[in-house]
């Protein structure tokens, strides 16, 4: 029972690395068809960093992805949790209301 699980998240991770590579791939060849002004250009960038990211740093795509939820909702979130909005030493000690 436990190989069958080991087996199932394994495929799993497989699917989620391969969309995963599939939106990034598309995300940069938008950007850079955009920058570059040609198709052959933008797909030859794309395939590139997709190539480097994923196959030689695997690494990397994490820290892409971790960015790419920062830029995303990383506003959001720390408004709610008001990392910015610091209380004072008065306040925080009860000095002052």
């Amino acid at each position: 029972m436990e190989r069958g699980k080991i087996i199932i998240l394994q495929g799993l991770f497989e699917h989620v690395w391969i969309a995963l590579i599939l939106f990034i791939f598309i995300w940069l060849f938008s950007w850079a068809k955009g920058i570059l002004g040609s198709v052959k250009l933008a797909v030859l960038f794309a395939l590139i960093v997709v190539y480097l990211t994923f196959y030689q740093y695997p690494e990397l795509v994490w820290l892409g992805v971790i960015v790419f939820f920062l830029a995303t909702f990383g506003k959001e979130i720390f408004t709610k949790v008001k990392i910015f909005q610091g209380e004072s030493h008065e306040e925080i000690m009860g000095g002052k209301h």
